[in-house]
Formats: structure tokens, sequence, C-alpha cells
């Protein structure tokens, strides 16, 4: 396993995240709890130091997995990242958004006690809302979580430069969590703004939901609420085409280092200069054993010139509209 520092936080996290969005189940078909925990605790077992979750996915469900999961294991080695500000329940916001410092001081005591753990080594604000909380709210409920121990580091995802900058106004932002893979790099620039301003880097969508694992080779004939259609936009046409031809040159250097496809695609992320750490979304202990065995290489810099350039040509020729709706 290979480590990076996350920015000013001084973490030393593993280039690769255990992600949990699926293992919460709502729009990713039927998970296995156990499958689930097996899954988490390979990553683990594999040198992994960080687990990503968020009290949305699955409606608490998947915190309660991780928390499961993450017992016996030593807790001071373990970077525990979670999120705050999507809501459900009597009294919610119909999109589910509130960042309100009310909501967020709420949030924390219920993920805490879903988690297991006493305090959150990472907490995100997951979007900002529709509601007009001004981020002067947001963020003075975030550092008061911090100064009184129940988080150490702050986050934001999906977040704009813009809307970034605001908050760091008002408290310390020093992670961020945009998508970002050889398939989605519409937050580029959010990613070198973070690097300008030493705040870590966390990025999810890592493998294109699926995408760049290269065992989708036809156009998916899944239910029109699963998960990667409502979220993302290139297993439609024109763009899945044109991820099928990137996959060519994935191809290449999987046959030639003979390693899955999907190792070529987790290499690339977790040695991007603008990644400190990538989330891979794991639902059993087979997926979880492929995406770590991906760190034990590095590509060349051959294979990354090689793999940028087929990338820099899926940019130029997929359509610049219709970008996947942020989580």
């Amino acid at each position: 396993m290979r480590y990076k520092t996350l920015g000013k936080t001084g973490l030393n996290v593993s280039v690769a995240t255990v992600g949990t969005w699926a293992i919460g189940g709502s729009g990713w078909g039927a998970v296995d709890r156990q499958d689930s925990i097996a899954a988490i605790r390979s990553m683990l077992d594999n040198d992994v130091n960080i687990v990503d979750t968020a009290p949305i996915y699955g409606r608490g469900y998947s915190e309660e997995v991780v928390g499961e999961a993450i017992k016996g294991y030593d807790r001071e080695k373990l970077i525990i990242s979670t999120k705050c500000g999507l809501v459900w329940g009597e009294g919610a916001p119909k999109d589910g958004r509130d960042v309100s410092g009310k909501s967020i001081m709420k949030e924390i005591d219920d993920s805490l006690r879903r988690l297991g753990v006493d305090y959150i080594d990472i907490y995100h604000v997951h979007k900002p809302d529709h509601l007009g909380t001004p981020f002067e709210d947001t963020m003075s409920a975030m550092m008061k979580l911090k100064e009184s121990g129940k988080i150490r580091h702050i986050g934001l995802s999906n977040f704009s430069i813009e809307q970034t900058e605001e908050c760091m106004k008002y408290g310390d932002v020093e992670v961020i969590q945009p998508p970002f893979s050889m398939i989605d790099q519409r937050e580029r620039s959010v990613l070198e703004f973070a690097k300008q301003h030493d705040i870590g880097v966390m990025t999810y969508g890592s493998l294109g939901a699926g995408m760049l694992t290269g065992t989708i080779r036809t156009l998916p004939d899944w239910d029109p609420s699963d998960m990667r259609f409502v979220f993302y936009d290139y297993f439609k046409e024109p763009k899945f085409s044109k991820a099928q031809k990137l996959l060519k040159s994935l191809d290449k250097i999987a046959e030639a280092r003979n390693v899955p496809v999907a190792q070529v695609a987790v290499n690339w992320i977790t040695v991007h200069p603008l990644v400190d750490t990538a989330l891979m979304g794991v639902r059993n202990k087979h997926e979880a054993d492929e995406n770590c065995a991906a760190t034990a290489w590095e590509l060349t810099a051959e294979e990354i010139a090689a793999l940028n350039e087929a990338v820099a040509e899926y940019e130029r020729e997929t359509p610049a509209d219709g970008s996947p709706t942020k989580r």
C-alpha cells in the first residue's frame, strides 16, 4: 500500500479509501451485510487506513455497517470520514439538504452513535443546501465540533471554488471530496485550487461506477432507477461509446501487465498528483482485494502519458453539458 499526506491535516492516508455508498443499498440493488463487512475488513487488512461513509447512504445503514466492520481494529490507526447536510424524515427539506448549524449539531451525535466511535477524523459538509443557509452558520457549527473534539478535521464535498472560498472565511477547510476519474474531470479546477491552498483531496467515482473496470462493454439494460443511470451520464450515448474507446487504452496496458483493467484505472488515479486518496466502492472481498492489489505497483511515465492522452481525447470528444448530478 502506498500513502500520501492529506494536505494540511498532516494525516498519512492510504492512496485507497474504502467507499461505502453502494453498501448503503439504496439505488444500488441488493447488498449483503456480511459481504459488506468482509469487504471493508479486507481493505483494512490490506493496509488501507481510511473509510468514508455518510448518513444518507441507506439512511444510516452504511454508517452502521462501517461501525460493525471496524470493531476490533485499533481506532487510533483508523481514519473515519463521514458527512452531514443530507437529512431525511419528518421536517426534512424536500431535497434533504440542510446545512444549518442546528441540523449539523444533531447529525454529529447520530453518526457517532451509528459508527460506535467517540470522534470522527474527517467530517464533510455533504453539499450546500437550497435553504439559503449562510456558510458562516455552517462553518461556525463545524468549528464548534472541532473545538469540542467530536471531529478532528473539516471537509467539504461537492463545493465549488467560490463556495469553498466563502467557507474559508469562517473556519478551517482542510479536506475536499469532489468527483474525479478518467471519465469525469469537470471538477479538476477544484482539485487544483485545493492543492494551491494545501487542502487535502479525497476523490470519489474513481472507477466510474464500474465503467472503468472494463466489465461493462455493451449499453446496460438496468432499471431506470438504478443509481448509475440517475447519477452518471456516461452509461448512455454518446458518452458510452466514447468511454468504450477510452477503455481500449486501458486494455492494452492491462494485457501487457497481465492485470485486470480495473487495476490500471485504480493505479492511474492513485498516482495522480492532484489526488491524495481515492474512494473505491466495494461490496465484497474480491472487489476489495482487486482494488488493493492495484496499489502494489505503479504505471511507468510512458504508460501514464499514453493514458493521459486517451483521457484528453475523451474530453475533447464528449459534450460539455450533461454533467453527473453531484451526490
